[in-house]
Order: structure tokens, then sequence, then C-alpha cells
């Protein structure tokens, strides 16, 4: 039957017009997909309340008893039916603005009733305002305890409730659905992986997952469904990532020569931290290991990676191959340049940039010489992929802020080369452990976790807008000790939508208030050419204050700023916060970060606050924005590469399923590499079906 109601429409009570709703607004195309849109909450109607227990500050209750009076109150619109309802305990009004014809019809003085609804308090009386009522059935006896009933109910749109789609409508239709399939729901996991890790049958789990019988039933349908769905995301990358060791040869790099060897020893500006002396090791070990490395290196913003990367590079120049450092923007990929030559000093290795902006003679002598391999590393944007760039031998590609880009355009890294070379990315945002492993779980992962010597943690405050003369006061004392000062706004204008300072606004405003001192102004609307002149300004200290909106977070290493205020910093995650305030602290001064609010914010909003001025560590930080946000709202998610959206589990708070998920994957993939095992056929048949596409994104991330 099942098969024959496939496409949704064919489901009695939706029909032609209910089905394209559904896929508009939902994406509910099949009744499999109506099977797989949960319950996002449970009204549990297992308790019986007595009405002595109730206030109006309480949710939605039951009660049982019997209907003692009812009247008709009120003229006009105001004309209501109040019913006056006791167990013994106490009375309260059961309340009809409509369908009063119904529940005179309906509802008699002599048998008991459970009712059902949300207390509230109105002229000094208790009242529920038109109750869900059913007859107390006398065959099933009562204790008071209550039924096993959790009723579901489903998010559905504005649009969809104008059109009888709300939630009550999507419990039948699935109700309706069940009723079609007598037979069990066909198994998605193998025997041994259900009884191993003691889950419910994939039949037992959809149905309790929608209409549970209990409540242990529902937390083992939610447990069942979790681990399904984090398995496959887990067998999808780990299989792609065993692919790729068994069946992508790196470069053999096996020798440290003399490149590495005379900068370690002659150029190194300062004693490398243990975290960098671990990861190097790290990529030391996968370059010589005659695979391809696919390694994501995390580390706070300041804590070394660019030194990495470099060392790295000097690995592959070592072993005569190229590097290429792919930024995602211009400014960016101009600092790693200059970071590079400043480190290098007169060491011979030749360090290009290559840009959209790098045109004629200069494009086309650095374009020859890459070709040739007289360019040992080039560092450039989204440049370096075109099609008429050429290595002579690409060994290693770094990514930097790899969330900036598709994953399509880090793909084409891979044919610069007849063998593909190692990949390192690189990102400053840290990820949080979940996150990491079913985002990049494909990546072996290394992680800087340590900041370089004299580098001090930058104080952080919290500050209302009423406070901004004591703000202007600390700014003005850090410029009168030589220092750099950024100031942070979320907008460009006045926005009528939201009451928000906005850039312009402030730009004027600091001006005034500092009319002898050189104020910058960038904002993502400018003419890039514009905005990195603006930003080059205030890295060579010709402007003091720089007024900008985040197009920062991402910017020029300035070690003289010493102090970041970030106007309206509720709007903000906690995670871009954190990428702010990296802006500063910099050099070996105490450095200093103002988030500014209004007094009247929310007590999660005060929370997300005190995060930020309790800590500097950027991996506790982000553990804190999945929590609070969710991690779809982090940025560079929608890049992932994950081959099918998540529906039920949470990556903040399922961190033991999934850890169990991944362990199960492996376990398969070690017994069954070739996927040839029938017992685990239903497994691969399964993945084939979630998967969106059979692109082998896993091996290009």
């Amino acid at each position: 039957m099942i098969q024959k109601l496939q496409d949704i429409k064919y489901l009695q009570g939706v029909g032609p017009t209910r089905a394209s709703l559904l896929d508009k607004e939902l994406g509910i195309k099949t009744v499999g997909d109506l099977l797989t849109y949960y319950p996002y909450k449970y009204v549990d109607k297992t308790r019986i309340y007595r009405i002595n227990e109730i206030d109006a500050s309480m949710p939605y209750v039951q009660i049982m008893g019997k209907i003692l009076s009812s009247d008709m109150v009120g003229e006009g619109r105001a004309r209501r039916l109040v019913a006056r309802f006791s167990d013994g305990t106490g009375v309260i009004d059961l309340v009809w603005f409509q369908g009063i014809k119904y529940a005179l019809k309906n509802y008699d003085f002599t048998i008991p009733y459970i009712v059902f609804g949300k207390p509230t308090m109105f002229g000094g009386r208790l009242n529920i305002a038109h109750p869900e009522i059913e007859k107390v059935d006398p065959s099933q006896p009562f204790d008071g305890e209550g039924r096993s009933r959790f009723v579901p109910s489903y998010n559905t749109t504005e649009k969809m409730k104008r059109s009888g789609l709300n939630s009550g409508a999507m419990m039948k239709l699935t109700s309706r659905l069940f009723e079609l399939v007598d037979a069990p729901f066909p198994e998605t996991l193998t025997p041994y992986l259900v009884e191993h890790y003691h889950l419910l049958s994939y039949d037992e789990a959809i149905r309790n997952i929608h209409f549970p019988q209990s409540a242990e039933l529902l937390r083992r349908a939610q447990v069942r469904l979790k681990f399904e769905e984090l398995f496959y995301v887990q067998l999808n990358i780990l299989r792609y990532a065993r692919d790729r060791m068994r069946h992508y040869r790196g470069i053999v790099f096996p020798r440290i020569g003399d490149a590495f060897n005379d900068f370690y020893h002659h150029h190194l500006p300062f004693e490398l931290t243990g975290a960098q002396k671990r990861v190097l090791k790290e990529i030391r070990k996968d370059m010589g290991s005659g695979k391809q490395m696919n390694r994501l290196l995390q580390g706070d913003v300041g804590s070394g990676k660019t030194l990495v990367a470099l060392m790295s590079a000097l690995m592959a120049v070592d072993n005569g191959c190229q590097t290429c450092i792919m930024a995602p923007t211009e400014i960016l990929a101009e600092q790693h340049l200059q970071t590079l030559r400043a480190f290098l000093g007169d060491m011979p290795i030749r360090v290009e940039l290559l840009t959209g902006s790098v045109k004629g003679k200069k494009r086309a002598t650095i374009l020859n010489d890459l070709k040739t391999g007289d360019i040992h590393i080039l560092v450039g944007t989204h440049a370096v992929i075109e099609d008429n760039v050429v290595f002579s031998r690409l060994g290693l590609a770094v990514i930097d802020e790899q969330h900036r880009f598709g994953v399509a355009q880090r793909a084409k890294m891979w044919q610069k080369n007849a063998v593909p070379p190692h990949v390192l990315v690189m990102t400053a945002t840290p990820i949080p452990r979940t996150l990491a492993m079913t985002l990049y779980g494909d990546l072996d992962v290394s992680i800087i976790d340590e900041l370089p010597p004299g580098r001090k943690p930058i104080y952080t405050v919290h500050m209302f807008d009423s406070y901004r003369d004591r703000i202007y006061q600390k700014v003005q004392m850090e410029m009168d000790l030589g220092r750099q000062i950024y100031i942070v706004y979320p907008l460009i204008q006045e926005s009528e939508k939201m009451d928000l300072k906005n850039l312009e606004e402030g730009y004027e405003q600091i001006c005034r208030r500092f009319p002898n001192c050189q104020v910058g102004k960038v904002h993502g609307k400018m003419k890039p050419a514009d905005k990195d002149a603006e930003m080059q300004r205030f890295a060579r200290g010709e402007t003091r204050i720089l007024v900008a909106t985040t197009v920062i977070e991402v910017g020029v290493n300035v070690p003289n700023a010493s102090v970041m205020v970030i106007e309206n910093a509720e709007r903000f995650g906690l995670s871009q916060l954190h990428q702010l305030r990296g802006r500063v602290g910099r050099g070996a001064d105490q450095s200093y970060c103002i988030l500014v609010t209004d007094y009247e914010i929310s007590t999660e909003t005060r929370k997300r606050i005190q995060i930020m001025v309790d800590s500097n560590d950027g991996f506790e930080i982000a553990e804190a924005d999945l929590r609070l946000r969710g991690p779809g709202d982090l940025e560079g998610t929608q890049q992932s590469g994950m081959a099918f959206d998540l529906k039920i589990a949470n990556l903040a708070s399922d961190g033991q399923i999934l850890n169990l998920a991944r362990e199960a994957a492996a376990f398969v993939l070690d017994g069954d590499p070739d996927e040839r095992n029938p017992q685990n056929d239903v497994l691969w048949i399964r993945l084939r079906e979630l998967r969106r596409s059979n692109i082998n994104w896993g091996a290009i991330s």
C-alpha cells in the first residue's frame, strides 16, 4: 500500500492542492517525507491534575470531573458559554466563544469528562478557553495517574495554517498513513547494530516518534532515529576518507633539506610553541607517508598558523615542489604575502601574489614563472584556481579560512597536478568537536591550542550604551599611548526595521568626538580597491581609529591596535564576536575589547555576553555558541558538503550518540571495506537513497 501511495497527493486528505503546499512549504513530496517530518514537541497527557493544584502560570493541563452547570454570558461579540467544571477539589470555568451550539448539544451533566487546555485567570477565576473534551471510557479503569498518551505537535507555516494544514491536520495525515501500513516498516540497520547498541527496531521507532506509547518508548525512539541519522552521516564520511587513503597516492616528501633547516636555525623569529611543533610533526608524517594529506588545522586568531603553513611549504620546496596558499580576500592574501616575505628575509625562496588586481605584464610574468617552477610559493585568492594558472609541480595546497570557499572551488585545486597535492585546510574559527566530526570528519585534525610567548589575554568588558563617555575616555587614553582603535557596527546605514547604531552615523559621531584624530571608514559596499586602501592606511598607522562593519573580521594584522569597541554586541554570534576581538591583542601590549549593548537586553543575551567577558578560549566559546544557536547558524556550515540534512539529531546535545554512531560506522567499514558483504546490503542501499549526489565531496574538502 505504501508504494502505491508514494506520492503524497494520493494520501487521503491531501490531494494536488495540499500536496503542492506541503512541497513548497516543508519539502514534503512523498509519504516517506511525511514519515520523517518529526514532531518538534509533545503535549504530555499522561497526568491528571487536581483542580486545587492548578494555577494560571502552568502550561497545558489535564483534569477529570463533571460539568456542574452552564450559562450564556455577555452580549454581541462578547457572548460566550461558561460551564462550571469540578473534580471535587475545586471548580474551574470552561469557556467557549465559538462552537457554542456544538458544546450545548454534545456535553451533559451526567457523565465524567477528561478536559485538556491552558489554564488562565479572568475576573479572579480560573478558566480554560475552548478546551479539548472527551468522555471517560468506563472500560479503562482510571487510577488518577493518567494514561500513556503523548500528543505530537508539528511545525507548520502561516500559509499552511490558512489552508487548514495546522499541527492537528499534520497529525491526522500521519495517523492515516500508519493506518494504511499494516506490515512493519522495513529495517534500515543491520541486526547486529540494532542488537549491539540496544536500539528499537525502525518500525517501533518511527511509530513511537509520532505517537509515543510511553515516555520511555519516546526516549528510545529518539535515540534510535538520532543514532541512525548520525550513523549514515559518519558512514558516508568515513567510506570516502578510507577510499581516498586507499586510492589517492600522495607525493612523497622523503627529506627535510636546506630550505627548512636554514629557516629553522637562522630565520625563525621566535621559539615555536609546543602546539606548533606537534602540528608540524603531524604534517611531516603525513607528507612523508606516500598518502595524500588532507588535514584541518584549527587555531585561534594569532596562534601561529601562518608560520606552520610556511614551514610546511618549505618541506615542499626541499622536495622539488611548489605551494599554493589560497585566501578568501585580496587584503588577507596580501597580508600573507607580506608575512611570508618578512619571515623568509633574504632566503632564496620566491613568493608571489596572484589576485584579480594583478594584471598585464606582471600577471603574465607570474603565470610564466609559475609554469617553469621559478616561483616556489604562490599566494592568492580564488584567482589561483583559474584554468590558465599552471604549476610546474604543485605539492601542497593551503586553504585559509576554508569556510569562505565553496567545495567546488576547492576541488579545482586538485586538478593543478597529475598527483593530487597535499591539502592543509586552515581556520581561525574554532570548530566544536561534534561539529568537526560531522562537517570535516574525513579530514585529520590538528589543533594549535597555545598562543606565542609574550601575547597577553585580551581584557573584555561589557558596557551599556549610556556609559559612552567612559568608553571614549578609554579610547583617548589608549591613543595617548600611541595605540590604534577599531570600532565595529552591525549595519552600514540606518534601518527602519532595526533600531541599531549604524556605521555612517557612528563615523560622524567619532569624527566630532575626536576632531584631531584621523578616522577611517570601511564597509562591504565600498569598492575593493577603496576598502583595501583604507585598511592599508590603518595598517601603516596613518589612521588612528577605524570605524568598520564586520569586513575586518578577517583582515590585516595591526599589532598596534589595542582596543576593539563592538557596538550592538547583542546582534553578533559568539564566534563572530571572538573573531572580531582577535583583531586586537596581536602585539605585546595589553589589549581591550568593549562590548556595548543597550541596558534592556534579554537574559539569554546577557549570558552570551558574559561568556565573552569570562573566556578568551575560542573552543570554549564555539562550544557555547553551538549550544545556544545550533549548528545551522554557525558560519561556514552551509559549505560543509554533508550528504544529507539532520532532521532529528542535534550536534549541540547529541555528542554521545555521535561518538557511538562513528564507532559503528568504523566497525562496518573495518569488516566490509569493499562493500561486498551481503549482510550489509541494507546499509549501502540506504546510504545511496539518502545521498543527494554521487560527487565525492568528501575527498576534496
